[in-house]
């Protein structure tokens, strides 16, 4: 037994005190903030010390974050919206490159579990925002459930005016519902196209006509060929 004043003992110590944990104070007081004002709104969260902080709203407070976010918090600068399909594409690697299969030896996968990320889910949609803080140099990665049966969540327009065609796009390709939200109509698609491109089961029918290539050959320069003959 190792007494506990030896030099063999703080070597221990420091040993112990050199693999704790890394801690980030700044972001961890954000987490404090945003539940103290949320309360179990904030379903889950995940600090990486000095890097980011990403958090889990309740799908019904997910307008309520915004405007916590933008008028207690400080975030005044929103960078995207965007949505998430967690669900694992029913195409295998079937859908990759020719180049892509051959390197790595795949024909088809069978898809495998919903793994809804970093702090977690419980539906096969989710919505993803990214904001920052110009006064506190920080920013913060905010998503929420959307649920399966309603495909729909509250907008964010009110709190930040630029989630509009954010909210459209996502709405276009995913076919996620934005409630509240002044005007979905679409963006890049006709009017009556059908489906959602960004869904995982959306077939890409070009590639199950004919695979991508994937890398391609580069084509010499004109006239290196013609003076590699003269050669």
């Amino acid at each position: 037994m190792v007494p506990l004043s030896s030099p063999e003992a703080g070597a221990a110590d420091a040993t112990a005190a050199d693999v704790a944990e890394p801690t980030d104070e700044r972001r961890d007081a954000l987490v404090a903030e945003l539940t103290e004002r949320l309360g179990d709104a904030v379903v889950a969260h995940d600090v990486a010390p000095g890097l980011d902080v990403w958090v889990r709203i309740a799908t019904e407070r997910w307008d309520e974050a915004a405007h916590v976010c933008r008028s207690a918090l400080g975030f005044d600068y929103f960078c995207f919206l965007s949505g998430i399909d967690w669900m694992p594409s029913p195409f295998g690697r079937s859908m990759d490159s020719s180049v892509d299969n051959e390197l790595e030896g795949i024909t088809r996968a069978e898809p495998g579990p919903v793994e809804q990320g970093i702090t977690g889910g419980a539906t096969r949609f989710q919505v993803l925002a990214r904001l920052h803080s110009t006064h506190r140099h920080l920013g913060i990665t905010m998503k929420a459930d959307v649920p399966d049966d309603t495909l729909a969540v509250p907008t964010w327009v009110g709190a930040y005016a630029g989630a509009d065609w954010h909210e459209r796009e996502t709405w276009e390709m995913y076919g996620i519902e934005f409630t509240g939200h002044p005007g979905l109509r679409h963006i890049y698609l006709p009017s009556d196209f059908e489906g959602h491109p960004l869904r995982k089961d959306f077939p890409l029918l070009a590639r199950a006509v004919k695979p991508w290539p994937g890398i391609v050959d580069v084509e010499p320069m004109p006239g290196a060929d013609d003076e590699g003959d003269e050669e």
